[in-house]
């Protein structure tokens, strides 16, 4: 979602030569191909298949076969152009920056300053390597210049994955997705979990449960269930729990106009993701974060986002202001236009141009 759109401003700027990494951190090439085709992506040159393992496994593995790549005549870059705080973003970043390779961070600065997770280790460390550091916010800015950064570097271009949003809204408006369920418009509730916090351990996973249970029985609950969550289900043995849970409605992972549909036409939704507190804002849909902190408070300042935590009182409170209207309507963050990619990639161009280097990403 937030690669789409600058390989496509790269593409149309008649000066880069975008090369797409996929790192295989999270799904395969197969498993995310529906996510491509949605998004108009084209199939990846470079697929390094690195697969699942510890944070350390995965970053060992991607920073080896980008290196690899890397030391390659034929496929050495001007410039590596890394994405977001996953471990694949950290490790892409220190094999460039070891040969000596710019980096672009796009959606750098952003703190949720909670170190016991992992990508806020790598969000800092990938931002302290990096020559050109495009944010979403402007607490990103403060955030980095606080961290020592040269504010030559930091550049306000707007949010990438709102760009493929507005980009695919004909698709989205088009999906089937509430008709296949069964569903009216703001009739329902959308719930997404995956954070280790909240699924790793039986007791935090109960928590999460006991929260489902009140949500549902305010009103249908669909839970299209992360991998993840599903093995932890499993393996804490809580899918009999889950199960008595009648108006709680189950699907596989759903492909990104399905998924954005389904967040549009909500209630209210329940998620410990960072980028569907994004999207919520920019679709005015009510938030509930099941989290204590998050690394996008333009969200929760001027957006639909409430930041809840995990305690069942706070979020049995949250849900019913929703459902009384006792809501901000929220606003939309300035530069969250659908044109962030091109800022990005006009910045680049200027930087290339100027120093006259024959540049390709």
């Amino acid at each position: 979602m937030k690669a789409a759109p600058l390989i496509r401003a790269m593409k149309d700027s008649g000066v880069f030569l975008p090369i797409l990494v996929h790192t295989g951190q999270h799904y395969d090439y197969d498993m995310s191909k529906s996510f491509f085709e949605a998004l108009g992506l084209p199939k990846p040159h470079l697929y390094l298949g690195v697969g699942s393992g510890t944070h350390g496994e995965q970053t060992a593995k991607v920073i080896l076969a980008m290196e690899n790549h890397l030391l390659q005549k034929t496929t050495r870059p001007d410039l590596v152009v890394v994405v977001g705080d996953v471990n694949s973003t950290l490790a892409a970043a220190l094999a460039a920056r070891k040969l000596n390779i710019p980096v672009a961070h796009v959606e750098a600065g952003l703190r949720s300053f909670d170190e016991s997770i992992p990508e806020e280790i790598n969000r800092r460390l990938t931002d302290q390597i990096s020559s050109f550091l495009f944010i979403t916010e402007e607490s990103a800015r403060k955030n980095l210049l606080r961290e020592g950064i040269d504010a030559k570097k930091i550049h306000f271009v707007g949010n990438t994955m709102i760009d493929s949003l507005y980009k695919n809204m004909p698709q989205i408006s088009a999906s089937g997705i509430l008709g296949r369920l069964n569903l009216l418009q703001r009739s329902y509730a959308v719930l997404t979990l995956h954070r280790p916090s909240n699924v790793d351990s039986r007791e935090n996973f109960k928590k999460m449960l006991n929260i489902i249970d009140y949500a549902q029985k305010k009103l249908p609950v669909v839970f299209p269930m992360h991998p993840r969550t599903l093995k932890q289900l499993d393996l804490l043995g809580l899918k009999r729990r889950l199960s008595k849970l009648k108006r709680v409605v189950v699907t596989d992972p759903l492909g990104y106009n399905d998924f954005i549909k389904l967040v549009a036409g909500a209630r209210f939704i329940l998620t410990d993701s960072g980028g569907i507190q994004e999207e919520a804002t920019v679709l005015k849909v009510p938030c509930i974060t099941l989290r204590e902190n998050t690394e996008r408070p333009v969200t929760a300042e001027i957006g639909t986002n409430i930041i809840a935590g995990t305690n069942l009182e706070n979020i049995k409170k949250s849900i019913n202001n929703v459902l009384r209207g006792r809501v901000q309507k929220g606003k939309i963050p300035k530069y969250w236009d659908g044109r962030a990619a091109e800022r990005v990639v006009k910045i680049l161009r200027n930087h290339y141009e100027t120093f006259g280097s024959n540049t390709y990403v």
